[in-house]
């Protein structure tokens, strides 16, 4: 059985921000860049051709999009503590996309509490086991006021591997559109 995730890995200019954060907060930075999650991990023992013919399918119809990053946001729920970056330009684009990708062979992998809205479109910037942790690095970054806007052009499917490494199976293009 393959453990895999599939995600939007953005291209901001300026990442080397969000890459800090996330060397200061978040476990898994050295293990996968930072990314959005449209099919969030799960266990299969789908082949490589079975997922890539299924992103085929669900993105014959799916144009690139903008996408910008919005407020940093701190989360506390039975799930865990997060610092989230929020997305601003793109959410219901990336809603659309996670849903669609959720139908067919990937639908008995949709998590019970996955639906369009409880479904916050985010990148995780750090994951802390305390609330005081969160507050601190909360405070520490919530002052950052640049600006993070990319076009998507691709979607990719990682295996995650028994380190917890970001192994690249396939990387899919999206349908190419102008936008600004």
């Amino acid at each position: 059985m393959l453990r895999r995730t599939i995600m939007i890995f953005p291209q901001f200019d300026n990442i080397n921000v969000i890459d800090e954060i996330r060397q200061k907060y978040d476990p898994l930075a050295n293990h996968v860049r930072p990314h959005i999650t449209l099919v969030f991990t799960f266990e299969s023992n789908l082949t490589s051709l079975e997922i890539k013919e299924h992103l085929n399918q669900v993105l014959s119809e799916t144009s690139s999009f903008r996408l910008t990053m919005g407020d940093i946001i701190k989360i506390d729920n039975p799930l865990g503590m997060y610092l989230f970056f929020t997305i601003k330009e793109g959410v219901e684009e990336i809603k659309k996309l996670s849903l669609k990708l959720y139908k067919g062979i990937l639908e008995p992998y949709k998590a019970a509490w996955f639906n369009e809205k409880t479904f916050l479109p985010h990148m995780t910037l750090g994951n802390f086991p305390s609330r005081e942790k969160l507050d601190k690095a909360y405070e520490d970054v919530n002052s950052i006021k640049e600006k993070f806007t990319t076009k998507v052009n691709k979607l990719s499917v990682e295996i995650i591997d028994e380190n917890e490494d970001s192994v690249i199976e396939v990387e899919m293009n999206l349908r190419n559109v102008n936008t600004p």
